[in-house]
């Protein structure tokens, strides 16, 4: 390795991207190439990286496996700064085997954490949760220990694990400042940052609350009847009940539960149900098979009575009943969720990871909501770049706290 590709690597290493490039913005050797892909990366410059990326890697042809290898990955991590969700993960998988045979323990750590950070963005939370728990971080570069403990932060906010979730972050905190990254301090500030902004309202009687996260953990060790809009269902301590692919019965739950103590009317809560404000009796007898499914399935929590005007909560064990739904409400909220950090996604990756169709999201109501999101100033993550051994892998940190 010549000096100006270790001046290069040293330079992307410490997030300076343009010292990085006047050494090597001239020359084609797959080494220079694979320097150059990565420092545009970390300016934003995703598709011109990605195409730097693949042609250090033909380059570096078969011979140089772990060269080659450690190229795969960093254009992996540049595709998922770019929310290219749909390649195949076998690729990234073979590079990590390579990496891990020829005892490249740092960078096959990396990929690994790029497909735990692939998982989060998709929801895969338990298998994000049990990809994670595998990794032995212990004796590599604080960036990298940075980045894991940056996804533990984030399996455990989403399962409502504040405390873990604060100590993952100072450890992250820790890390980051001895890896002395600009950008990957930013991004643990913006994570500790989110622990203490609005994660979801409480709603009784036409009034809201906002509520952090670590106040919606205690609200569900409360032992309430927890009518949870954020994941559609009901909760009532340890007793879940999903209710995610039924709408019509959560649609009836909130409604009664947003009454509570008093009752709610037949025409409400067909209105509610079924959008309609002209109720005939087919709409009647679809409320009372709808009613009585909701009363068994949520028998272990609460009765379901009828009143003289329609029907009304009664908790079982709970003293309360609380209605929780998320900052954004509405069947655009986790649209707009996954926009909020002003990074690019194409319809396709957002059909991915929300789990519907591309002309869902291409339709009328997607596409109300993406004229909505303003990019506002979010962190480029991409400008955490490390070294290890001569080559240099950009961090592009996709993974957010949303």
């Amino acid at each position: 390795m010549d000096s100006l590709i270790a001046a290069a690597a040293r330079a992307l290493a410490a997030g300076d991207a343009l010292s990085a490039l006047k050494r090597v913005a001239l020359r084609d050797d797959p080494p220079a190439l694979a320097l150059r892909g990565t420092a545009l990366a970390q300016l934003g410059d995703y598709p011109r990286a990605r195409e730097l990326l693949r042609r250090a890697a033909r380059g570096f042809g078969a011979r140089e496996h772990v060269a080659h290898a450690r190229c795969v990955v960093a254009e992996a991590e540049v595709a998922l700064a770019m929310r290219d969700l749909l390649g195949s993960p076998r690729t990234l998988a073979a590079a990590t085997a390579t990496l891990e045979a020829r005892a490249d323990r740092a960078n096959a750590l990396h990929a690994r954490l790029i497909l735990v950070r692939r998982l989060l963005l998709l929801g895969r939370l338990d298998e994000a949760a049990s990809a994670l728990s595998t990794l032995d971080t212990q004796g590599l570069p604080p960036s990298l220990r940075a980045i894991a403990e940056l996804a533990a932060a984030e399996v455990a906010l989403r399962s409502l694990r504040t405390a873990a979730a604060q100590a993952a972050l100072t450890r992250a905190l820790d890390a980051a400042g001895r890896a002395g990254v600009p950008a990957l301090l930013a991004e643990v500030g913006e994570a500790r940052a989110a622990l203490d902004r609005p994660a979801a309202r409480r709603v009784h009687a036409d009034r809201e609350q906002p509520l952090r996260l670590d106040e919606v953990e205690a609200l569900f060790a409360s032992g309430a009847l927890v009518v949870d809009a954020c994941r559609r269902g009901l909760r009532a301590g340890t007793i879940w009940r999903p209710l995610a692919r039924r709408p019509v019965l959560f649609a009836l739950a909130r409604a009664l539960a947003e009454a509570w103590p008093g009752d709610v009317s037949r025409d409400a809560l067909i209105a509610r149900a079924f959008h309609t404000r002209r109720p005939d009796e087919t709409h009647r007898a679809r409320l009372r098979v709808g009613i009585g499914r909701l009363r068994a399935l949520a028998a272990p929590l609460t009765h379901i009575e009828a009143t003289a005007r329609g029907f009304a909560l009664t908790p079982r064990d709970a003293d309360a009943v609380v209605v929780l739904v998320p900052p954004i409400d509405g069947d655009q909220a986790s649209l707009l969720a996954l926009l909020a950090d002003g990074t690019a996604w194409s319809t396709s990756a957002l059909a991915l990871a929300l789990g519907a169709s591309q002309r869902t999201v291409q339709g009328g109501r997607g596409k109300g909501a993406l004229d909505r999101a303003r990019p506002h100033a979010a962190l480029d993550g991409a400008a955490a770049g490390r070294i290890h051994d001569d080559l240099v892998t950009p961090h592009c940190a996709a993974a957010r706290l949303n």
